[in-house]
């Protein structure tokens, strides 16, 4: 957002550069609680939650989801009606494609994310693919679009929240229609009663509130897709319009400490006593499994292979564990991921205008006590 935009939006300085409207954002949303990573299913009131608008207010006895566009049958469905078709439980890893913004320099004010936008849950449903499957799509289609039923404003933009995948990522990965997070009826602000969930992409894909799916003969053009979650270089590039930014797709990989010891209240860094302490932690990618994860107490310096749990499933976050031999002093604890394809947590962040996908290592300052 630029100086004069910032103006116009009435966003002034509260203190340490924080804006009132991101304080706004912050309360609104939340994130996880660190030393809840101990859980490998994130309970429900634990697991991160970003709102773009409002949370609507649905009758779930009135409620349908519209199947339409370039169709053969189009659907319209009852909750009770997709409650008893076949289900599916899969756990998977969430994370908000903002997570690590507020460690950026200059800050891009939005949602002030530090590194914990992150959750697992178990979450149940329908297939998508089985009621694509129903509706019988048109062999011209190229995208489904999914239609939230929030509403709000976003530079000066009024919209649904609504996004598409193209035909492939729709039918392939285990996309589903979730009503249900770790056995019980999704909350309101998880997206009741229908939720999409697209296992390996940042959180963005994932529409809550669900209200209608379309099958598109051509590309969507709507504000979230061609604008919103995109990733761009400069300002001047999001101005201009020349560029059209690279889109934001599948998670990056990360890992996550327990933060060990405990913590100062204000600053949340960590006191420890020396001796033997184990570390441990969860580590994911959306674009392949996680293979290697490496510790440091010492701020990066050097570098420890981790020992990996057994996975909790191809779509969820891995644990991992470390012994450390801490001594006295000044220490800085960071992890980094590695997945498959051989893409490794970088050290430093790559700036963009929006903030996204910054998934550079993480620290943790700690001070041992003797």
């Amino acid at each position: 957002m630029t100086t004069d935009a910032r103006a116009a939006a009435g966003v002034g300085d509260v203190g340490g550069g924080v804006t009132a409207a991101e304080l706004r954002l912050a309360a609104r949303n939340h994130a996880l609680p660190l030393e809840a990573l101990r859980w490998p299913i994130t309970p429900p009131g634990l697991h991160y939650v970003l709102v773009h608008y409002d949370i609507p207010a649905v009758d779930p006895a009135a409620w349908r989801l519209e199947i339409g566009g370039r169709v053969t049958r189009p659907r319209s469905l009852s909750l009770a009606q997709l409650r008893a078709l076949p289900a599916v439980t899969r756990a998977v890893t969430l994370e908000c494609a903002g997570n690590g913004r507020a460690l950026l320099e200059p800050r891009p004010i939005s949602q002030p994310w530090l590194t914990e936008a992150v959750g697992t849950a178990e979450w149940t449903g329908v297939p998508l693919a089985l009621l694509l499957d129903e509706a019988g799509l048109g062999d011209d289609v190229v995208e489904l679009l999914f239609s939230g039923l929030d509403r709000g404003v976003e530079d000066g933009v009024e919209q649904r929240y609504e996004r598409s995948l193209s035909l492939a990522d729709a039918l392939a990965g285990d996309v589903l229609l979730a009503y249900a997070m770790n056995g019980a009826p999704l909350p309101p602000q998880h997206g009741f009663p229908l939720r999409l969930v697209v296992p390996g992409w940042y959180g963005m894909a994932h529409v809550k509130w669900l209200g209608a799916i379309t099958a598109l003969t051509e590309p969507f053009g709507g504000y979230q897709q061609a604008v919103g979650y995109r990733l761009y270089a400069s300002e001047e590039e999001l101005a201009s319009g020349d560029g059209d930014g690279a889109p934001v797709t599948r998670i990056a990989p990360r890992s996550l400490t327990v933060p060990p010891g405990i913590p100062d209240f204000l600053t949340r860094e960590r006191v420890l006593d020396a001796g033997r302490c184990v570390l441990a932690g969860r580590a994911w990618s959306g674009r392949a499994p996680i293979e290697r994860v490496e510790v440091s107490a010492d701020g990066g310096e050097h570098w420890s292979e981790a020992a990996l749990d057994p996975p909790l499933g191809p779509h969820a976050w891995r644990g991992w564990s470390w012994t450390w031999d801490a001594t006295p002093g000044a220490w800085t604890i960071c992890s980094r991921a590695t997945d498959a394809t051989g893409e490794t947590q970088p050290l430093t962040p790559v700036w963009n205008v929006k903030g996204y996908v910054n998934n550079a290592v993480e620290r943790i300052p700690v001070t041992v006590r003797g």
